[in-house]
C-alpha cells in the first residue's frame, strides 16, 4: 500500500500590515516540513515576526528550473506537508506559484487554499468603482508594442479592469492608458496595508499628470469605460496624433497600436493611415 503524500498548503500572506496574517496560516508556517516562497528576504521576515523556524525556508521563483519543482514534489509525495507564499498576499496570482501547484496536481498531491489577503479585491473594495464583474489584467507587458497591444484591449473593455505594475515602469504604463483612454476614472493604491499607504483617484489623464518616481507595490482599478459616439476624433485629428507620434520616433506598429486604442478605430485601417503618412513625409 501506497504511503500518504503530503499536502500543498497556499498560505495568503499579509500584504504590509504582519497583523493581518490569519490564525491558520500562522499555524500552517510554524508546522509545515517546508515553506516555499518566491522570495525568501521577505518571507523570513514573517517567519521570524511568528517565531517559525527559518530553516525550512526554501526559494522557488520565476527562474526555478524543473529540478527545484522535482525537488518540492518530492517532499510531498514523500509524505511532508509544504506551504506555498508569495511576497505577499495570495499566492499563483500572477507569480510562479501556479507551477509547482500544476505538478502536484500532475501527481495526484492534494493542494488546499487558505482565504486572505489579496491586493486585487482589497483595491476593488477601495475604489468605489465596481459593482459587478471585472477583468483582472495581471502585470502589463514590458516591451512597448506588446504594452500598446494591451492597452488597446484594456481601452475595448467596458467591464472594470485591476492590473498590477512595477514602479519603474508606472510612468511608461500610466500614459499608454491615459493616450488611450484619458476620461476613464481610476484609482492607483500604492502600499497597500503598509505604513505609507495611499490611494490616487481620478481620471488617467490626471492621473498620469503626476511626475512623481514610483515606488512601493502598485495595483491599479480602471472604472467601467465606454468611449461616446461623440468622443471619436475625425481624421484631421488621427492624423495629427499619428504625426506626432512619428515626431517622436515611435515605431510604427506601436503608432498604430497607440492610435487605434485613442480613436477606436480598427487597428488595421490605422495601420495604413500610418504607413501612408509615414511614408509621405
Amino acid at each position: 500500500m501506497a504511503e500518504p503524500s503530503g499536502k500543498l498548503y497556499l498560505v495568503p500572506t499579509p500584504l504590509g500590515n504582519l497583523g493581518d496574517i490569519t490564525v491558520r496560516a500562522a499555524d500552517l508556517l510554524r508546522t509545515c516540513a517546508h515553506v516555499v516562497a518566491e522570495d525568501t528576504r521577505r518571507t523570513i521576515k514573517l517567519l521570524s515576526h511568528l517565531g517559525a523556524d527559518g530553516s525550512r525556508l526554501t526559494r522557488l521563483d520565476a527562474n526555478a528550473m524543473q529540478a527545484d519543482l522535482e525537488r518540492v514534489a518530492r517532499w510531498l509525495e514523500g509524505g511532508s506537508d509544504v506551504a506555498l507564499v508569495t511576497d505577499a498576499g495570495m499566492p499563483c496570482v500572477s507569480d510562479p506559484g501556479v507551477a509547482i501547484v500544476r505538478i502536484a496536481i500532475e501527481r495526484g498531491v492534494p493542494v488546499e487554499a487558505l482565504p486572505g489577503a489579496s491586493a486585487v479585491t482589497t483595491a476593488v473594495a477601495l475604489s468605489g468603482l465596481v459593482d459587478g464583474p471585472f477583468y483582472f489584467a495581471g502585470f502589463l507587458p514590458r516591451g512597448k508594442g506588446e504594452l500598446a497591444a494591451a492597452v488597446a484591449e484594456l481601452a475595448q473593455r467596458a467591464e472594470p479592469v485591476v492590473l498590477f505594475e512595477a514602479p519603474h515602469r508606472m510612468t511608461e504604463a500610466l500614459r499608454a492608458m491615459a493616450d488611450a483612454m484619458p476620461e476613464r476614472q481610476a484609482i492607483i493604491a500604492r502600499e497597500l496595508t503598509k505604513v505609507h499607504e495611499e490611494v490616487l483617484r481620478g481620471t488617467l489623464q490626471e492621473l498620469a499628470a503626476d511626475d512623481r518616481e514610483w515606488i512601493g507595490e502598485i495595483t491599479v482599478v480602471l472604472g467601467a469605460w465606454k468611449r461616446e459616439t461623440g468622443e471619436a476624433p475625425d481624421d484631421a485629428a488621427v492624423d495629427a496624433r499619428i504625426d506626432e507620434e512619428l515626431a517622436r520616433g515611435t515605431h510604427t506598429r506601436t503608432v498604430a497600436e497607440r492610435v487605434a486604442a485613442w480613436s477606436g478605430r480598427p487597428k488595421r485601417d490605422v495601420y495604413a493611415r500610418v504607413l501612408e503618412r509615414k511614408n509621405g513625409q
